[in-house]
């Protein structure tokens, strides 16, 4: 076995049990009964991480795939790992640990939990940078491949710039996406020198054509709440109201969560 096969192999024997230590109660996870394994689901902890549960398990057993320090540290926060099992972890998947992250609180499982109890209703909590730091089943489905298959954390404004069906699902695609840039010129405008706005807003420079255009005008807009309508396929465009909660004590993350008003017939 290769050293590389033999660290890939350590890297998943690692998360297994890591994994296995968590409770769903320690997790802020509901209660689903009687379980045969310890700890965590896969699918769980992929929730928990913000990534998609078929990635993470073709890490935890060990394939060759290369984890980004964004997706290194969202497992090290959803396994509650101390300071030298993260590096431990950074180690294993053959990075050094990150040292640009900045030093931000994680989302405590009580707040995670809350958008898989607000289930049918879409609901997601998000960060500054619109990193999805937890969302339940609904989000997916009306917005769909904003899980990706690479492991990275879900984010809207890269879904929505650089994902080509977010423009068939956002009726209103371009006020949309104009108004959303904004809200992230104006949050970024709050963090000068945050490595994490600076390579969101490299990617979207080098991705979208609007972005580029748009960037340079300055415009600026708060967080809210609002309304949008959403083509879904099957049913046509549906329309959804929108609210916007901040989390307590960390005003920049943000539990939204949607209600359906209607259907256009479309």
């Amino acid at each position: 076995m290769s050293e590389t096969a033999e660290r890939h192999r350590e890297l998943g024997a690692f998360l297994r049990s890591r994994r296995a230590r968590i409770t769903p109660v320690e997790a802020g996870l509901p209660s689903t009964g009687r379980r045969r394994t310890p700890g965590l689901r896969r699918e769980e902890l992929a929730l928990l991480a913000g990534m998609s549960a078929t990635w993470y398990t073709y890490l935890e057993q060990g394939r060759e795939i290369r984890a980004s320090d964004q997706v290194l540290d969202a497992l090290a926060t959803a396994l509650r790992l101390a300071p030298h099992e993260r590096d431990h972890l950074f180690q294993l998947a053959g990075r050094a640990p990150a040292a640009d992250i900045p030093d931000v609180e994680p989302l405590a499982p009580e707040v995670a939990a809350v958008p898989l109890l607000l289930q049918p209703h879409p609901a997601y909590v998000i960060d500054g940078t619109y990193d999805v730091l937890s969302h339940n089943a609904a989000t997916e489905e009306v917005f769909p491949r904003l899980v990706t298959e690479d492991g990275r954390r879900p984010n809207f404004v890269r879904w929505v710039f650089l994902e080509p069906l977010a423009r068939e699902v956002l009726v209103d695609w371009e006020p949309e996406a104009r108004g959303l840039l904004a809200r992230v010129r104006t949050l970024a405008g709050g963090h000068p020198g945050d490595p994490r706005y600076a390579r969101l807003v490299d990617e979207l420079h080098e991705g979208s054509p609007e972005v580029r255009d748009w960037w340079p005008r300055f415009e600026v807009e708060a967080r809210r709440g609002g309304r949008k309508r959403l083509r879904s396929p099957g049913r046509g465009v549906v329309t959804y109201d929108y609210t916007a909660f901040h989390v307590a004590g960390q005003p920049e993350r943000t539990l939204v969560i949607y209600a359906e008003t209607g259907g256009s017939g479309e």
